[in-house]
């Protein structure tokens, strides 16, 4: 681990897989990830990278998209990949892996995508992870962020005096500057927006009511996404 704030972050992640909050994540995570896997257009063949993976929810939807290819989960909390492992026995392509968004595992040059849901803004030094996964990824490899807790949605501000540990709370435009500070090009942000159903009445304490949390979905997630250039194209 670089330093405290990566120990830190290991120990609460941990306490999420202990309380079994990994395995809840699809549920909470699905309607605005599946948009970004449409736009991933995988490959059969694709080696994948899902940081920040939890229990595995998204990684073993990318193993079924890229059969043929390496599809690696990531998590800083190893309690949360022991858990990814034994659901994800029947996947021969999928590797699960412990370790931090700022020093990843994996060599150079491997990864034709790398994906993170609902991590980055835990991430000690965003910078740092965004420079290791230009490192992991080929060149005309693509990465994608997805996060709900950014700077432009204003009804998720108040999440911060919910959470145990650091978080960075950016704008788009700020972390689309992360990446092209990282090497990437062609970056973009846009929204996506969770079109799931609302309930009538809000009970939990993330937002004041359900009024703000069908505001909050309306605004959508921010996806952040880069580019590695080829040879060609510098």
């Amino acid at each position: 681990m670089r330093d405290r704030k990566a120990v830190n972050l290991r120990e609460e992640f941990n306490r999420w897989a202990a309380d079994g909050r990994g395995e809840g994540m699809e549920q909470d995570h699905l309607p605005i990830a599946l948009p970004v896997l449409e736009k991933m257009r995988l490959g059969a063949a694709d080696n994948v990278l899902d940081v920040g993976c939890g229990a595995g929810w998204l990684t073993r939807r990318l193993a079924r998209l890229a059969p043929d290819g390496r599809v690696v989960g990531m998590d800083i909390s190893d309690e949360m990949v022991r858990r990814a492992r034994r659901a994800s026995l029947e996947h021969e392509n999928l590797l699960y892996v412990a370790g931090e968004v700022a020093e990843i595992p994996w060599e150079g040059n491997f990864f034709a995508h790398a994906i993170s849901v609902e991590s980055a803004y835990y991430w000690p030094d965003p910078a740092a992870g965004l420079r290791e996964i230009f490192r992991v990824l080929s060149e005309g490899g693509a990465a994608w962020v997805l996060i709900n807790y950014y700077r432009d949605n204003p009804h998720c501000h108040q999440w911060a005096k919910h959470y145990a540990m650091a978080t960075h709370l950016l704008s788009g435009e700020e972390w689309a500057e992360q990446f092209r500070k990282a090497g990437f090009v062609n970056v973009a942000h846009e929204r996506v927006v969770d079109a799931s159903p609302s309930p009538e009445v809000y009970t939990g304490r993330w937002f004041r009511d359900a009024a703000q949390l069908r505001a909050f979905k309306a605004e959508g997630a921010l996806l952040v996404r880069g580019v590695k250039a080829g040879l060609s194209d510098r």
